[in-house]
């Protein structure tokens, strides 16, 4: 069953998701301090942690800085009452995967729960395979796991795996997703808005800085040169492109 851990000491609000997520068949954790949201972070493994931003003892950033710092691949969803633009950022820049603003609808907020757990789950299934068969001695070759190559980047859909230059790279699943989908598409422009659909798989208006903080985040693992990227570039005014002629 898919576990989830809230974060969130505003009890009445964390019971309210709690009941949403409980509608999906979830099994859902509580913990209503920071602290002890940190601890169970740590100590067990959770398909998705939804964490508030303001906690008590706390913040529901550092848990998520920590977080990211013992699991890279740890699915999280920021959510906040707070109208500042900064802790957006700031936790997407820290690994957040998404993030909502309250008061958010139950259904948007259900949409957006299935979206991440679709891409977990992908990258779940791809690891328990890998398990089954045994960690190969060395890289496969194209034709025998329809490897994606382009320049010094190796695409691995079958493990749900990306080399640089032969270097395993620590993406989450929605970092691998959207360089992924940008790497099948080269040379082709795409819009924050249309990133948010493809990627992400919703429309919703508000929430473009989630696409430019995953952008930072896969430069900052790709790129040579993080000020002057050439493999995910900017088309000022426009959106983002995958250049294959950079990876070379």
């Amino acid at each position: 069953m898919t576990k989830i851990l809230v974060v969130d000491d505003d009890r009445t609000v964390a019971r309210l998701i709690e009941a949403q997520l409980q509608e999906l068949c979830f099994d859902v954790q509580l913990a209503v301090d920071g602290q002890s949201g940190l601890a169970r972070a740590l100590a067990e493994q959770y398909d998705l942690i939804i964490l508030d931003v303001m906690l008590d003892n706390v913040s529901g950033l550092d848990i998520c800085r920590q977080v990211r710092i013992n699991a890279p691949h740890q699915a999280i969803l920021i959510v906040t009452s707070k109208s500042s633009e900064t802790d957006r950022v700031l936790g997407l820049e820290l690994g957040a995967d998404d993030y909502m603003t309250k008061p958010f609808s139950v259904r948007e907020f259900q949409a957006r729960v299935r979206s991440i757990l679709r891409r977990v789950n992908l990258l779940k299934a791809a690891q328990q395979a890998q398990a089954l068969v045994g960690q190969p001695t060395a890289m496969p070759t194209s034709e025998a796991t329809n490897l994606q190559v382009i320049g010094k980047l190796e695409i691995d859909p079958t493990r749900h795996q990306i080399r640089m230059a032969g270097e395993l790279l620590q993406l989450t699943a929605t970092e691998y997703e959207l360089l992924r989908f940008l790497a099948s598409h080269p040379g082709q422009v795409f819009s924050r808005s249309q990133l948010l659909a493809s990627v992400w798989g919703y429309h919703h208006s508000g929430y473009e800085h989630t696409v430019n903080s995953h952008i930072n985040r896969l430069r900052n693992k790709l790129e040579r040169d993080v000020a002057t990227p050439r493999i995910v570039q900017t088309v000022w005014g426009v959106g983002y492109k995958f250049n294959e002629h950079g990876v070379n």
